[in-house]
């Protein structure tokens, strides 16, 4: 067995996203669905993939495949709220249980198989102790090492000691591309070079790597030759990085949790930073007003951000509130406890410039302002907006709750018929009715070729008096879905300039959008200043 990487089983369940939205929504498990994010797929079920529908694909190009695909949208609260039963299930049995991410638990080998008589018998067990006390269908792996002990579960493998570098040789070089890994470019440069297995990059030499790919390709070179995802720290951890939290009023309510998991999120990371550490591997333990006490613990790919400890804190306490009733704490959370089990070195954590400094106290002041808003009112009640992907000028604006990542996710897209820069500076809160004329008087429509029936003359905005147009664009073409499955309906816009009215003292410019090829319904979507 390989010191450097202990030996691990992974119990993993597939397509779990597809699993945990299917369970959440009612649907036959049988039905071909995807869950998506950004419009793209980021997993699917085996019965879409036999209609070639696959990961990384658009919407429209998965529907096309499969006209009864059931589509659901990411959500990564919901599939750790109802991965808790697996896990528990799998506790059940097994001592040292981590949740590496919703749809794969690992277990330490050495202490259960010698218990239950080999590690056959043990895979065995918790098969059928998942099985019967989830009702949820996985597989198992067993091999030196998270990364190759994941691969081995994919193909139901018990991989001997000592063989995780042979076992991954083999393999193609996508699968150090694992999701939430982010690994995509990386792969694609090894591709382009030749190297098309694991074995083949392995075989490169430690140095190479280092001088002429980016950190990353480190790491995964190390699981590529069977080794962990970096060395261990060999060091004794300080006793007040554990975070301890007592509440007067015991926890029962998941809004509730969620601003207890920010404000803990935020003194873990401060205090893990403060002694240069970052932690991968986080033991969440709860004790409730009735003495009962739960554990568990997440094993993560990356160092642990303030927000992503907040994000397992909450899953974890939504899991343990909303579970069945036989597995539910019989009492509120009275207290919680973050401890670090795993830490690297804080280098591969960089903190935000500004992070410090008489700015970042006023930021820290606002940013906690914010959370006890959201506790008390829930995450919606705090939003801020991002500039996105999209058509119209109102399709780009995308409202995230406060203290969710403000990444664009669909803005490099080509978006065909987007409206040009600049973008209006006021957008009305209800559409306002416009009359668009011609010269005769006639209101001017936009065909199904995309082409107005004849330049616009005049324009009357919300039954005022009509004013000459002294300039316009357009149209730009564009689709928008619509909630049923009917035809996408199209719309056009147009820019127009009006000279001043009896109030005005300058021209008003306009951008106006109608339906096309139905009746000519124009109405007023930003005003330009």
């Amino acid at each position: 067995m390989n010191a450097d990487a202990p030996r691990l089983l992974v119990l993993w369940c597939p397509d779990w996203p597809v699993v945990a939205a299917g369970a959440a929504a009612g649907t036959p498990p049988l039905m071909p669905a995807a869950v998506f994010l950004a419009n793209r797929v980021v997993a699917c079920s085996a019965t879409a993939r036999r209609h070639g529908v696959g990961r990384g694909m658009r919407r429209r190009d998965a529907q096309s495949r499969c006209a009864e695909l059931v589509v659901h949208q990411h959500d990564p609260e919901r599939d750790a709220r109802l991965f808790e039963p697996v896990a528990a299930a799998a506790e059940a049995q097994a001592v040292g249980v981590e949740v590496v991410r919703p749809g794969i638990v690992a277990v330490p080998v050495t202490g259960a198989a010698g218990y239950f008589g080999g590690e056959e018998a043990l895979a065995e067990l918790l098969l059928d102790e998942v099985s019967a006390g989830a009702g949820v269908e996985c597989q198992v792996g067993i091999a030196d090492g998270l990364f190759a002990a994941t691969l081995a579960a994919r193909r139901s493998v018990i991989v001997p000691p000592g063989g995780s570098a042979a076992f991954l040789a083999p393999l193609p070089i996508t699968e150090l591309d694992q999701p939430g890994d982010d690994r995509g470019e990386l792969v694609g440069l090894l591709r382009r070079l030749g190297l098309k297995t694991l074995g083949a990059f392995a075989a490169l030499v430690e140095r190479d790597i280092a001088g002429r790919f980016p950190q990353d390709a480190i790491v995964a070179h190390r699981l590529a030759r069977g080794l962990s995802q970096r060395p261990p720290l060999r060091r004794a951890l300080p006793p007040e990085l554990s975070i301890l939290e007592e509440f007067e009023h015991p926890l029962e309510r998941i809004d509730e949790a969620a601003f207890v998991a920010k404000t803990l999120g935020e003194r873990f990371f401060s205090a893990l930073a403060r002694h240069s550490l970052a932690c991968t591997r986080l033991a969440i333990v709860a004790t409730t007003e009735a003495g009962e006490e739960r554990v568990r613990v997440w094993r993560c790919a990356e160092p642990l951000t303030a927000r992503a400890t907040a994000d397992r804190v909450r899953w974890q306490c939504e899991g343990w509130l909303t579970t069945r009733r036989e597995d539910r704490p019989t009492a509120g959370i009275i207290r919680l406890q973050l401890v670090p089990e795993e830490v690297v070195g804080g280098q591969a954590l960089q903190l935000q410039l500004g992070s410090v400094g008489r700015d970042a106290d006023a930021a820290e002041r606002a940013s906690r302002a914010l959370v006890r808003i959201q506790g008390l009112l829930g995450p919606d009640a705090v939003l801020t907006p991002v500039l996105d992907g999209g058509r119209g000028p109102g399709e780009r604006v995308r409202l995230v709750p406060w203290g969710e990542p403000r990444q664009p996710a669909t803005a490099e897209q080509p978006w065909p018929g987007r409206l040009p820069a600049p973008s209006p500076t006021l957008m009305p809160p209800e559409p306002t009715p416009v009359r668009v004329l011609d010269p005769v008087g006639d209101v001017v429509r936009c065909t199904d070729r995309g082409e107005l029936t004849y330049p616009p003359t005049t324009v009357s905005v919300d039954k005022a008096r009509p004013r000459r147009v002294l300039g316009w664009a357009g149209p730009w073409v564009s689709s928008r879905a619509l909630p049923t499955p009917r035809r996408p309906q199209r719309l056009a816009r147009i820019q127009v300039i009006l000279e001043p009215g009896p109030t005005d003292d300058s021209e008003v410019a306009l951008l106006l959008t109608t339906t096309v090829g139905t009746k000519p319904d124009w109405t007023v979507e930003g005003i330009y200043d």
